[in-house]
């Protein structure tokens, strides 16, 4: 199994690169967000308990979470592996991480890959996407910068880590779509 945490801020590529990843070593994505929506959506008992505290305006436990990361890498699969994206961002969430791939899989993390791009050309890109995308939070840019901000101040500890571990690899994030790509296959396959 080849299990990847993948890193990158708002704008990086990380959704298309995510994407080619998974086509090139079968792998299943594993979306902290999409978890949220899936167990709201139908009304399981962790989706009500998270949107129990999304009502309130408060943040969803690490506990809740991390029960709908153990409740999805328990489920079948033929995928040769995981990405792991939008968790860790903490510490203590790298730590549950580690555990959920080892007691779970019987497995390790194996690399955690960052893409790497200049604030300004997050910004660039992220206006630009907000121009067809409809989304509110890419269409202004003190918006767009705080959410590269928060990203960069909640991933710091997390890549050290890895980086302790000798497990962060940054990738330049800025190119052709599939001359990044391929960095980031070179990468993976030093760990087949």
């Amino acid at each position: 199994m080849i299990n990847i945490v993948l890193f990158g801020p708002p704008g990086s590529g990380k959704g298309t690169q995510a994407q080619n990843l998974i086509e090139k070593f079968n792998l299943k994505q594993i979306s902290t967000g999409d978890l949220f929506r899936y167990n709201m959506k139908n009304d399981t008992e962790l989706g009500k308990l998270a949107k129990s505290f999304i009502d309130k305006g408060q943040l969803v436990p690490d506990q809740v979470t991390i029960d709908m990361l153990i409740d999805e890498v328990k489920k079948p699969t033929d995928a040769s592996g995981f990405i792991f994206d939008g968790f860790p961002r903490t510490a203590v969430q790298t730590d549950a991480l580690e555990g959920i791939v080892k007691d779970v899989l019987n497995d390790n993390i194996d690399v955690c890959l960052s893409l790497v791009v200049e604030d300004e050309i997050l910004v660039k890109r992220l206006l630009k996407r907000g121009e067809t995308s409809g989304r509110a939070d890419d269409s202004n840019e003190n918006v767009i910068r705080a959410r590269i901000t928060e990203y960069y101040a909640k991933t710091a500890e997390v890549a050290e880590l890895y980086k302790q571990q000798g497990k962060y690899v940054e990738i330049n994030g800025v190119g052709e779509i599939a001359e990044i790509s391929e960095k980031l296959f070179a990468e993976v396959e030093k760990i087949k």
